[in-house]
C-alpha cells in the first residue's frame, strides 16, 4: 500500500474516532515500516476554527522530560555527570527543603520521580532567561514526602532541576542547550519553546473539560520557570524524529551520533516500579515510562498541559513509533483506541485491558479512609456519602492561578476485595482511573492517585 493511502487509512479512522470523543483538534502521527504517516483532525482553536492540519504545533508537556533527559545522558558521556552526582556537588547553594536534602538527592533520583520532593510547583518566576534558576532557588521551602530512593512519585520539579543542572554545565539557558544539543542536530523547524516563537507556527490552544470542550482555555501556556519539565510545543514529525533517535540507538536520520547506544538503551531499562493496577505504566527508566503490552517492552510518555494531552509510545523491538498530539484535556479514550489499532495492525501488541469496578458487591470499611489530603497545588475531600466513597478535589496555590475548571467531584468504586485499590472517572464513558489509599513510610495514611503521592492532612 502507497504512503498516501496508509495516510489517509488513518485520517479517516482519526477523524471518525476524534469526533466520537469529542476531540477538537488532533494530530497522529506514525513510524512503522520505515515510513512516517502523519494524520490530522478537527480545529487548532474552537473560538476562531482555524483548522489542524498535518505539520500543526502541539504542546507535548511532559514528554520533554526524555528530551530532557537525553541531554543530561549527553552531558554524563561527556564526564561532567554522573548518575550518581548529588545536587548539593553540581549545584551548590541550591536547597531542597527546610532540613535541605540536596546532598542526599542524586541526579538519577531526579530522573526517577524517587527525589521525595513534593514536586508539582509551578510558580511564575519570571519570563527572563534566569527563570529557572530563580525556580531552583525557591525548593528550600519545599515539602519532601520521603527519603530519597525510598518510593516514587511524580515530580516536576526534579526536572527543573535537571534543566539548571544542564544551564549550569552548558553556561547557557535551557532553552538554548536544547536548540544547541537536540533540536538542531535532529533538523526539527517545527519544535519552539516559547510563545513568541510558537505565534510563528499554525498552533494549537487548549480547550476547557466536557460539556465546554469547545471552548478554549484562558490561558495558553505554563509558566517559562517549568520548561525543563514540560514546555516544549512541537510538531508530530519532530516528535516521531525524536523517538527515531532513540529507536536508532542515538543515530539521526543523517547518521549523525548525538547519543550513544548504551546511554539511550540504559534509559529505557527499569530503574523502579510505579504503583498501580490496570493498563499504566509499570516502571520508570531514565526519563521513559515504561510499559508491557502484549507481554512486551513498550517505553513511552504522556503530557497534559493547561486544555492539552500528547501522548508517545515506542516499540523498538517492532520498531514502531507513534504519538497523539491533542488539544483536548480528555483524550485518554482515543489515546487507547487509536493505539490499540495502530500497535496491534504494525506491531500485534495492544495496551492491557483498563482497570474496573468490582464485579459484585463489596463489604468495606469506607470511613477509615475518610478525611482531607493534600499535597503542593492539589487537594482531596474524601467522605462516605450514600454507601460510597465521594471524592472533591480542586487546584491550589500557583497551580490554581492557571485552572479553568473549578473542583472535580466524583465516586470512588472498590476495584477488588483490598480495601485499598478503587477505580474513579470524571464521568461516563472515560476510561476508569486505579486510585489506591496506602500508607506512606509504612506510617501516614495517603491517596496514590495520577502517579503522585497525597498525604493525609494533619
Amino acid at each position: 500500500m502507497a504512503n498516501t493511502d496508509i495516510a489517509e487509512r488513518w485520517a479517516a479512522r482519526l477523524r471518525e474516532l476524534a469526533a466520537d470523543e469529542d476531540v477538537p483538534g488532533a494530530v497522529l502521527g506514525i513510524w512503522a515500516d520505515g515510513q512516517e504517516s502523519v494524520a490530522a483532525h478537527g480545529v487548532l482553536n474552537g473560538a476562531t476554527g482555524v483548522q489542524t492540519t498535518p505539520d500543526s504545533l502541539f504542546q507535548i508537556g511532559s514528554i520533554t522530560k526524555a528530551w530532557t533527559t537525553t541531554m543530561i545522558m549527553q552531558l554524563i558521556e561527556e564526564g561532567r555527570l554522573s548518575l550518581d552526582t548529588a545536587v548539593a556537588e553540581v549545584l551548590p547553594g541550591v536547597r531542597i527543603g527546610r532540613e535541605d536534602a540536596s546532598a542526599g538527592i542524586r541526579i538519577q533520583h531526579l530522573l526517577t520521580h524517587t527525589s521525595g520532593i513534593d514536586g508539582d510547583i509551578f510558580t511564575d518566576t519570571g519570563r527572563g532567561d534566569d527563570c529557572v534558576e530563580r525556580y531552583a532557588a525557591l525548593l528550600a521551602e519545599a515539602a519532601t514526602l520521603f527519603p530519597p530512593g525510598a518510593a516514587y512519585s511524580y515530580c516536576n520539579a526534579g526536572f527543573v532541576l535537571l534543566g539548571r543542572v544542564i544551564e549550569v554545565l552548558d553556561g547557557r539557558g535551557w532553552d538554548a542547550s536544547l536548540r544547541e544539543r537536540l533540536v538542531g542536530p535532529l533538523g526539527l523547524a517545527g519544535t519552539v519553546t516559547l510563545p513568541e516563537e510558537a505565534i510563528l507556527h499554525r498552533v494549537a490552544v487548549g480547550h476547557r473539560e466536557h460539556p465546554r470542550q469547545d471552548q478554549p482555555v484562558s490561558t495558553w501556556v505554563l509558566p517559562r520557570s517549568v520548561g525543563p519539565a514540560g514546555l516544549i510545543t512541537a510538531s508530530a514529525h519532530d516528535v516521531l524524529a525524536f523517538a527515531r533517535l532513540h529507536l536508532d540507538g542515538g543515530v539521526t536520520a543523517d547518521g549523525t551520533r548525538l547519543l550513544s547506544r548504551a546511554s539511550s538503551a540504559a534509559m529505557q531499562q527499569q530503574r523502579a516500579g510505579i504503583p498501580g493496577f490496570g493498563y499504566g505504566p509499570e516502571a520508570i527508566g531514565l526519563g521513559w515510562r515504561l510499559n508491557r503490552w502484549s507481554g512486551r517492552r513498550i517505553f513511552g510518555h504522556d503530557g497534559g498541559t493547561i486544555g492539552q494531552t500528547a501522548y508517545l509510545r515506542i516499540d523498538p523491538q517492532a520498531r514502531v513509533a507513534a504519538c497523539l498530539l491533542t488539544n483536548s484535556p480528555e483524550s485518554q479514550s482515543l489515546f487507547r483506541r487509536l493505539f490499540s489499532e495502530v500497535f496491534g495492525s504494525y506491531a500485534g501488541v495492544i495496551p492491557p485491558a483498563g482497570p474496573e469496578p468490582a464485579a459484585g458487591p463489596v463489604d468495606l470499611d469506607l470511613g477509615r479512609h475518610a478525611g482531607r489530603y493534600e499535597r503542593t497545588s492539589w487537594w482531596y475531600d474524601v467522605s462516605v456519602r450514600d454507601g460510597r466513597l465521594h471524592v472533591i478535589s480542586g487546584a491550589s496555590g500557583d497551580r490554581k492561578a492557571f485552572s479553568d475548571e473549578g473542583p472535580h467531584e466524583f465516586d470512588l468504586h472498590p476495584a477488588d476485595g483490598s480495601g485499598d485499590n478503587f477505580v474513579c472517572r470524571a464521568r461516563d464513558g472515560q476510561p476508569w482511573s486505579p486510585l489506591i489509599f496506602g500508607l506512606l513510610g509504612g506510617e501516614a495514611p495517603c491517596i496514590y492517585l495520577g502517579g503522585r503521592i497525597t498525604p493525609r492532612a494533619g
